[in-house]
């Protein structure tokens, strides 16, 4: 791919119940790591989010819940311990507090959807590039991430970057939380894994738009991705909402704007939708032709599964 944006990073989808949400999937056929969430040095309770991932070779799904008090985490939850130096504790404190409200009000908005992150090798250049584009953003911040290993969980280093609205809370736009992300050379490979339903990768996200404003989003995702070539390849598909029924027939926004469906590729479309039908999972078709489990049997966002190999957007 050309520019500075190498696909999708990952997708959030926001539950409000994680045990929920980790049953949905692997009756989808995905292969889900254990939930892990965040423990403050000193601290006994859990504190932000929970987070379970399904992996791919390259890009992820993330399963994300507010955690309430310690008996809502699900069974086999994992803690994550933070490592900060004592004086940039508050920070990032402050910092977590800002991204649990943001979660939280998405979840309120709808289940679904609301995290779109971009992968690219270059975080700097793609912050001094919105920069120049007059893009709003937080800067370039420094995390770790859990990354499932053949020896278990290991924290590897990445950084990211969060698209804002001045109008709305920081890190957050009208559809949900966009950015990028960086995963640093060096770090531990993540463990293979083998997804039941034969998923190879995370192909496209899907935000639909009020008709309205459709020509102001994609300028304005046109800007993010380096023109529209880039948003194709970024797999980022921007739909009016009177057209999303003909694009994923049944479909309808929970709210506009929404990110209401993202696909994975998968090795063999005809196993995947049997092994799906066979969960007790309903399966819908594309107007072209692809398989989707419909939003309303996915806890709000449509799943696209997509024979590996016939390209990377075609909803």
């Amino acid at each position: 791919m050309s520019g500075d944006v190498n696909g999708l990073h990952h997708v959030g989808h926001i539950v409000r119940s994680m045990n929920e949400a980790i049953e949905l999937y692997r009756r989808l056929g995905f292969s889900v790591s254990a939930p892990v969430h965040p423990v403050l040095p000193g601290a006994a309770e859990a504190f932000g989010v929970a987070n379970a991932h399904v992996h791919f070779s390259g890009g992820f799904v993330e399963l994300v819940a507010v955690i309430g008090d310690g008996s809502h985490l699900p069974a086999g939850t994992r803690p994550i311990p933070l490592e900060v130096p004592e004086e940039r504790r508050a920070g990032l404190e402050a910092a977590i507090r800002v991204t649990v409200a943001n979660i939280a009000a998405f979840a309120e908005r709808f289940e679904g959807v609301h995290i779109m992150i971009a992968d690219t090798r270059d975080l700097d250049g793609v912050a001094a590039r919105l920069t120049a584009g007059d893009v709003h953003h937080g800067g370039v911040h420094a995390v770790q991430r859990p990354v499932e290993t053949g020896a278990g969980i290991s924290m590897e280093p990445a950084r990211y970057l969060e698209i804002s609205d001045p109008a709305l809370a920081p890190g957050r736009v009208p559809e949900g939380r966009i950015g990028f992300a960086e995963n640093l050379p060096g770090g531990a490979s993540p463990a293979p894994v083998d997804h039941p339903n034969g998923a190879t990768g995370l192909a496209e996200c899907v935000l639909c738009v009020d008709d309205a404003t459709l020509p102001e989003v994609k300028r304005r995702y046109a800007t993010y991705f380096e023109g529209p070539a880039g948003m194709g390849q970024t797999g980022v598909t921007v739909v009016a909402a009177s057209a999303l029924g003909e694009m994923l027939p049944g479909e309808r926004p929970a709210a506009l704007p929404a990110f209401v469906a993202y696909a994975v590729t998968v090795r063999d479309v005809a196993a995947t939708e049997r092994l799906l039908l066979g969960n007790g999972v309903p399966v819908a078709r594309t107007t072209d032709g692809e398989a989707f489990v419909p939003a309303g049997a996915a806890l709000g966002t449509a799943i696209v599964f997509r024979q590996e190999g016939t390209g990377d957007s075609r909803l």
